[in-house]
């Protein structure tokens, strides 16, 4: 893509930063223990951000100050950029075992890739936004995600009171950006929004108040319109991938002995191949003779046929995971309700980079009569919208069993599943959770959804909705209000 124009040499860009550099230059040798509302307000920045980044990851911070939020980020490679000399010289002392680098932002150059990128309260303080997040993308791989937090505008004349009574630092005249205006930015430079969301409504350290403030009034309507900053999660505008990846289709199978023939006459050939991975669940009937009847019958299909230990469909996808050698992994119920010809759209939304996380939706088209029940059906409403709120990112429907990510993806959430537990017996939400919490772009994708033609449900309707439930209130604690 084409970049904007920049003259460095503008008089007007010149005299913007050297003042900039003075005042901060100025503030880099003042002493900061870290009381008062400019500490308590930086203190809850880093738990938002350590909630967001795993440790370990590659991360640059753009505008770094004296390195205090790079470094609770724990990285594995963490490197702080800054335009003032002093700040730099003081992140240094510090933080040794973190690269510092004294640059200004809009003549970034660095020729590395992270995994993160932070730009924390710094846009509203840049010349030109533009400019400095084209930069960003040449520290990109496709997986990079960006993440920005700016002051709201309403609180413009607070936030002047309290550097004039002296509780918080001076600031020089700032940007103001709403999310929309940074949103267009980021897709003018290159970006695609993954999400946004509000912080911090009560940036002073008191007790109760504090934590009543920030980890719950803020997260719910009309309370976060005040909130003090905004956080937006972006990623690279993805681009078309030339190889062709493995694709491994998981089938969980119970009492399916009727289904087994059709799923191998009608799952398509993806990608380099599709291989059928089956994970056979204490069925009453013979599915197991089924597949391994079928499997001998179409020796030029690649497949796996494995007999679960455990109980419940989660159980069995995440055998089935664990098992598959493709690079992309998707689930197929046996119980044919989704047409297995749809398993392209959902790897072509993949591969295309349309998302990384592809969830089928069955509420959108009209549905084959007696394909879901009226009261699942409007169980299936109400968590979608429930689930859409706590994540952030829209869900239109959380228990279609047909899913496609990446498996390096999946790798990352099954190695941060302590964070939420083995609680999932659908095996639904704990991928849902996962991805939402590594900040994967998850992307809704609608599919014609079928009565049956053999067998019956095993979904309980009302005590797995009571277990949805559950569910709703964990994510709430897990995800939402933390």
């Amino acid at each position: 893509m084409s970049k904007t124009n920049f003259n460095k040499n503008d008089s007007g860009f010149k005299n913007y930063q050297n003042t900039r550099i003075s005042h901060w230059d100025q503030i880099a040798g003042k002493n900061d223990n870290g009381e008062g509302c400019g500490g308590y307000y930086h203190k809850r920045l880093q738990d938002v951000l350590q909630f967001v980044v795993p440790p370990g990851q590659r991360i640059i911070e753009i505008g770094c100050g004296r390195g205090d939020l790079l470094a609770s980020l724990k990285p594995s490679y963490g490197v702080g950029v800054d335009f003032s000399a002093q700040i730099i010289e003081c992140a240094k002392g510090r933080y040794p075992d973190l690269h510092f680098i004294h640059v200004d932002a809009h003549e970034l150059d660095l020729q590395t890739q992270f995994d993160f990128i932070i730009l924390s309260d710094l846009i509203d303080d840049l010349w030109d936004v533009q400019k400095v997040l084209e930069q960003l993308l040449g520290l990109c791989h496709p997986r990079t995600r960006l993440l920005i937090n700016s002051y709201s505008r309403l609180w413009e004349p607070m936030l002047k009171i309290a550097e004039k009574i002296g509780v918080a630092k001076p600031k020089l005249v700032q940007n103001w950006l709403t999310i929309d205006d940074v949103a267009d930015l980021l897709n003018l430079s290159g970006f695609e929004v993954i999400r946004s969301w509000q912080e911090i409504l009560w940036p002073i350290r008191t007790p109760l108040i504090a934590q009543l403030c920030n980890n719950i009034l803020v997260k719910v309507w009309p309370f976060k319109l005040f909130a003090m900053t905004n956080f937006i999660l972006a990623r690279p505008c993805p681009e078309k991938l030339v190889d062709k990846p493995l694709v491994s289709v998981i089938v969980p199978a119970r009492n399916e002995a009727g289904n087994i023939s059709q799923i191998f006459a009608r799952t398509p050939e993806m990608g380099a191949g599709t291989e059928l991975v089956f994970v056979e669940g204490h069925s009453q009937d013979d599915t197991f003779s089924v597949i391994e009847r079928e499997i001998a019958a179409h020796p030029d299909r690649k497949c796996q046929l494995h007999r679960q230990a455990g109980v419940g469909k989660g159980d069995a996808v995440r055998l089935g995971f664990a098992c598959a050698q493709g690079d992309v992994l998707m689930i197929l119920d046996a119980d044919m309700t989704v047409p297995p010809e749809d398993l392209s759209r959902f790897y072509e939304a993949l591969h295309s980079g349309r998302g990384e996380f592809i969830n089928g939706v069955r509420l959108v088209y009209p549905m084959d009569q007696e394909a879901m029940r009226f009261f699942n059906f409007l169980g299936n409403k109400f968590f979608s919208l429930a689930f859409s709120w706590l994540l952030g990112q829209p869900i239109k429907d959380t228990l279609c069993g047909t899913k496609a990510l990446w498996k390096q993806d999946y790798m990352l959430i099954a190695a941060n599943r302590k964070y939420f537990g083995d609680f999932d017996p659908f095996g639904d939400y704990d991928l849902i959770f996962g991805a939402a919490k590594l900040g994967l772009k998850i992307t809704d994708l609608p599919i014609r959804y079928r009565a049956r033609t053999y067998g019956s449900t095993n979904i309980q309707r009302w005590s797995h909705g009571w277990l949805l439930l559950r569910m709703v209130c964990f994510a709430a604690l897990r995800i939402k209000f933390v």
